[in-house]
């Protein structure tokens, strides 16, 4: 019996374990273990679904071909394990939404396309009122992306012990600088304006044309050189230590320490000013042309895979800047239960000027989307697996789905037997399958059985 309307048989014909077949020999002979996807060796191809070139895995392991079936994979294997192990699949989702009544579903029929719509278009929906404690701190005029980085608390310490080293360092040689320079400009001060001689008091009558241009010449370029630390440098540290605008990375450490689940919040940069104030649900070219505009940085910046591969302090760049006042406030709003953790997984807002704050429902986006999921998923397990050093149960697991799936008649009964095979697996090396599953990816794993 087909489980959940998905004909397994014809899922392994059309190519749907393709990414397994070619996987489970490599991974049985050792050799995956040379050639996986390594961070620092990235393809510069864009990928097949429209990521970003930085965060897409090498180029042998997902080509446009193999991505193909990789897809296909992603979903046979989601539809096996949101029944027996893993976590749900887009049917069960779509299924545990609330179904509208039909007074509701005219409503929203008759209000959805029109300017007098109650409701915003799809993928966007105004903001929870359970958020309001949250939107009511931030800016109007930006964008806003939260998500939950699930690294160890280890490795976040050390990679924010980098930035405090180096802030540590130009604030060391500015010291020095000052140490070295003042006296000079004391000296520069008091022949100039006081009339006093001193080292630096010169006499053009002593001096030949060529003295007096090296003289100014070098005087000039260390003013310029003291102008752009003082501008440009200087800054450096103090905004690490004493940011005020949007707090600072040492106040938002302060207040909230390193944890193994942290909330991140990333606050738009300059291109938000081709957003604000612009009605992104018209439909005249402004409105299209911004609406497109925030939807390209939006998925750009929430790709499971940037998300999955890079810890929250990394995803600042030239589109976006972390806000550390928000971080200490969604983390001080988690631990008062005011908000669940949940509800900034992943979080998308932008203010409307008509609805208010807005949230985009990232899920809607489409297909891509759900495999976006799904290899989101099955990544931060593998990383979860190799933060205790189980890494090889990772490898193993996937021989089991592989060599299981390809051996026909895989009946009802079939799929409990393996699922029961995979968690025993586990239990040999001391890891519980469903405990774990839930804890680094975040689904419930008894789902369906």
């Amino acid at each position: 019996m087909p489980l959940r309307g998905v004909n397994v048989r014809q899922a392994n014909t059309a190519g749907g374990l393709g990414f397994l077949r070619y996987l489970g020999p490599k991974v049985a002979s050792g050799a995956y273990k040379q050639d996986r996807y390594v961070p620092s060796k990235l393809s510069p191809d864009v990928d097949p679904f429209g990521h970003s070139p930085e965060i897409w895995p090498p180029r042998h392991l997902f080509s446009t071909k193999s991505g193909c079936q990789l897809s296909l994979f992603l979903h046979s294997f989601t539809v096996f394990f949101s029944s027996h192990i893993g976590f749900p699949s887009s049917r069960q989702t779509q299924s545990m939404a609330p179904k509208k009544t039909s007074k509701g579903a005219k409503s929203s029929s008759s209000s959805g396309g029109g300017s007098g719509a109650l409701e915003p278009p799809k993928p966007f929906r105004v903001a929870p009122d359970s958020l309001k404690p949250f939107t009511s701190s931030l800016s109007k005029k930006h964008v806003y992306i939260s998500h939950v980085d699930q690294k160890p608390a280890s490795f976040k310490r050390k990679i924010f012990s980098v930035p405090i080293l180096l802030n540590a360092f130009v604030f060391a040689m500015f010291l020095w600088r000052m140490w070295y320079i003042i006296p000079y400009y004391v000296e520069l001060l008091s022949s100039s304006f006081l009339g006093y001689e001193n080292s630096t008091t010169i006499r053009m009558a002593d001096l030949t044309y060529r003295q007096f241009f090296m003289v100014a010449g070098r005087r000039t370029l260390t003013f310029l050189f003291d102008f752009l630390l003082a501008v440009f440098v200087w800054p450096w540290p103090i905004e690490f230590v004493f940011g005020r605008k949007h707090g600072s990375p040492v106040s938002w450490r302060t207040a909230v320490g390193f944890r193994d689940k942290e909330i991140y919040v990333r606050r738009s940069r300059s291109w938000d000013t081709q957003v604000y104030g612009v009605d992104i649900f018209s439909e005249k070219p402004q409105g299209n042309e911004a609406r497109s505009i925030l939807w390209g940085m939006v998925r750009n910046a929430t790709s499971p895979m940037l998300l999955q591969e890079k810890t929250g302090y990394l995803t600042m760049n030239g589109d976006w800047d972390l806000d550390w006042k928000a971080m200490v406030k969604a983390t001080a709003l988690v631990d008062k239960k005011d908000i669940p953790l949940d509800a900034f997984r992943t979080l998308v807002l932008c203010h409307h000027d008509k609805f208010g704050w807005i949230a985009i429902d990232m899920n809607a986006s489409g297909e891509s989307a759900q495999e976006d999921e799904r290899r989101r998923q099955v990544f931060a397990f593998r990383d979860a697996l190799a933060a205790v050093g189980k890494e090889n149960l990772f490898y193993r697991w996937i021989e089991v789905i592989q060599f299981e799936t390809q051996q026909g008649g895989f009946t009802q009964e079939r799929q409990l037997e393996v699922a029961q095979k995979i968690r025993d697996l586990f239990k040999e090396n001391g890891v519980d399958f469903d405990e774990f599953w839930k804890e680094a990816v975040g689904s419930d794993p008894s789902v369906g059985i």
